[in-house]
């Protein structure tokens, strides 16, 4: 009886410093759309922050499964004491889940900003690569909410797992049927985070190069 050893690596959106080159009407709305897409990402760092502190508490987590596992149902106050332990984990888990979901929310409040803004803009190029830039940023917000809903789903299945086990009188079979449904979610939670994830990484490029297309400069070049 095993679960799935699912490794949270998410990537955040960058920050990117440009200074403004052209002329002064073509700066306003440009300047605008770039503070909006920076204002993006400062809404998004509580949702980095978030990360690390989830990888350590399903490290934990995971170590506690194992020394259950490793004790067997004879010992059952150790058992009790552990999955005590767990079920406090996974309370810590979801509130980081729900800070997270809250930093993604803030992150679609500023980006109808960027949505409105991309209206104004006059040049076409310019315009297609907002345009595809901020249709990469929708899908990725679709798929973190499927990602939060199948990671939220995970946490109640380790909870009732935790349950499971704290019941002495509870047989391997039961365990071993809510462990293959564990698996299962904790397998979408992977497919989900690594969409995500993938997505995260095309919205870098393509803001880069609308940035440039708009006439933006890195600070540093």
């Amino acid at each position: 009886m095993s679960t799935v050893s699912f490794n949270r690596i998410i990537f955040s959106i960058l920050a990117i410093s440009f200074v403004l080159t052209g002329c002064v009407s073509k700066e306003k709305t440009t300047e605008r759309m770039y503070q909006a897409l920076e204002n993006i990402v400062e809404s998004e760092k509580a949702f980095e922050e978030q990360q690390d502190p989830l990888v350590e508490l399903e490290k934990q987590e995971k170590e506690i499964y194992n020394q259950i596992m490793a004790l067997g149902m004879k010992q059952h106050d150790e058992i009790v004491k552990l999955a005590d332990e767990a079920l406090s984990i996974i309370d810590k888990r979801r509130e980081h889940l729900q800070k997270e979901i809250d930093s993604i929310n803030a992150s679609k409040t500023e980006f109808k900003n960027a949505e409105e803004i991309k209206n104004e803009i006059d040049n076409s190029e310019q315009k297609k690569k907002a345009t595809e830039l901020l249709e990469i940023m929708s899908n990725r917000y679709k798929v973190h909410n499927k990602l939060a809903k199948e990671y939220s789903s995970a946490l109640d299945n380790d909870k009732e797992l935790y349950q499971m086990l704290k019941n002495e009188s509870i047989s391997y079979e039961k365990l071993e049927d809510h462990v293959t449904i564990l698996n299962t979610i904790y397998q979408k939670v992977y497919d989900a985070n690594e969409e995500f994830n993938e997505l995260t990484a095309q919205y870098n490029r393509k803001k880069l190069e609308f940035y440039e297309e708009a006439g933006l400069k890195l600070e540093n070049e």
